[in-house]
Parts: C-alpha cells; structure tokens; sequence
C-alpha cells in the first residue's frame, strides 16, 4: 500500500495520523511501514513484548480477553479511529489481552522505539495518541455494562455495526466461528441470532461473508451502546469514524 500523498503532505486515512499538521505527517510517515494483515493476524499476545504499533487504515483488530480454561470474549475493538499497541505510551511493554486482526485490511505500523520516542515529546502526535486511549476506555467501559446487561441479538448488532463503521463497506468476510468467539457465546446461539436479522432483513450471510442490508434496521435492533461509543469516538476523533 503506497503512502498517498498530496499538496498538504503524507494523506492517511486513520484519524491518529490524517488530523496531524503536515510538518507532523511528513516526519512520522518516515517510519511508517506499510503492512496488509489477513483475518486471524495476531498482533500481540498476552504479556509478550509489544514490538510494534498499528495504525489501521481499513479493516478491524478485536482485542481480546483470554480466561484461564481458553475461554475468549472480545473487550473492544479497534478501527482507523485509533490504533494497535497505544499503551506503550502509558509506560507498559505489554498487554494483558490478545489483539487479533478479524476483518482483512491495510495499516501502517511503526516500531515500539520510533513510537516511543513520538509519542513521549510533547505535540499535536502525543495529544492524538493521548485521545485515541481515551475513545478506547470508553468502548472497554461501555463494553462491560453491554456484554452483561443486553440480550445477544442486540450485543452481535451493535457489533456488526461498529464492523461496519470501521471497515466502511457494507459487506465484508467474517466466519460465524469468528463471531461466536467475539462475544463469548457458542456457534449455534450466533446461528440462531444471525438467522433471526437475516428474517428481518438487517443482513444476509453466505460463504464466510456478511453483507448488511438495512443499517438503519440494524441501528433499530441494536442497543444504545453502539450509538453511545460512535458518538464519544466521533467528538474525540473526528466525524470520519
């Protein structure tokens, strides 16, 4: 994926890096690496050194929490709102959560050194990093009320959606294994939720692929946790989220 550029500077679609002045842009972009990652890509692993830091510019990484009998449940996700492995920033080497890419796309990754040595001089780059974290603690939050006090139609809803938003297509490949391990739940409740918005027209589901049909369905299903982390993630990141 070659850096686009134009008569402002290095172009990005990820909102950490695109919001940048361009003496910013064009300094950052030179330690960029340009990366394409397929669905079950792990990025970092629980408690191992954090070697690099993605910036996504299409597709979605879960992070996800890991239970001592190999159960896993996804704690969030992360789009081109922000980025992989921002943590480094706070001080820590590592992570107590695994981050998998599940919907195939494009980054730009920078070494845990460069991001280091960034993100700790003060300026407009640790002031976005510093947002990013916090558009991220507020899905976690959100995350817990919602994984514990909604139904599951519209917990897998509110995640199709939040997919969608990051993916920015309406259509993308996701397996229902995959799904069933985001939220926590066995492959039949996840056929049987899919099943359900498909009769009521919110999707459709064929060979690994999911494609949505009515968004504004689907926003109807789902519960206010969705509309709640869109809204604070769009007043901290920008609108193009």
């Amino acid at each position: 994926m070659p850096l686009r550029t134009s008569a402002e500077g290095p172009a990005f679609r990820n909102r950490v890096l695109a919001t940048l002045p361009r003496a910013d842009r064009v300094r950052i972009a030179a330690s960029l690496e340009s990366v394409t990652l397929r669905d079950g890509t792990v990025l970092a692993e629980p408690h191992q050194p954090l070697t690099h830091v993605y910036f996504p510019e299409t597709g979605v990484a879960s992070i996800v929490a890991i239970m001592g009998n190999g159960d896993t449940a996804e704690a969030g996700m992360v789009g081109r709102e922000a980025g992989v492995g921002l943590s480094l920033y706070l001080g820590t080497a590592s992570a107590p959560a695994r981050t998998v890419w599940q919907v195939p796309g494009r980054a730009f990754r920078m070494s845990a050194e460069d991001f280091r040595r960034e993100a700790e001089a003060p300026g407009p780059f640790q002031q976005r990093v510093r947002l990013a974290i916090q558009a991220l603690l507020v899905q976690l939050t959100q995350s817990v009320g919602c994984n514990r006090l909604h139904p599951l139609e519209q917990r897998c809803a509110r995640w199709l959606l939040g997919s969608r938003d990051r993916v920015d297509r309406d259509e993308f490949r996701l397996t229902q294994e995959f799904l069933a391990l985001m939220l926590g739940v066995h492959r039949p409740s996840v056929t049987l939720v899919a099943g359900s918005l498909a009769e009521q027209g919110c999707i459709s589901y064929r060979r690994g692929t999911i494609a949505i049909l009515d968004r504004e369905g689907l926003e109807g299903v789902a519960c206010e946790c969705y509309r709640v982390v869109r809204d604070e993630t769009r007043r901290l990141m920008g609108s193009a989220t």
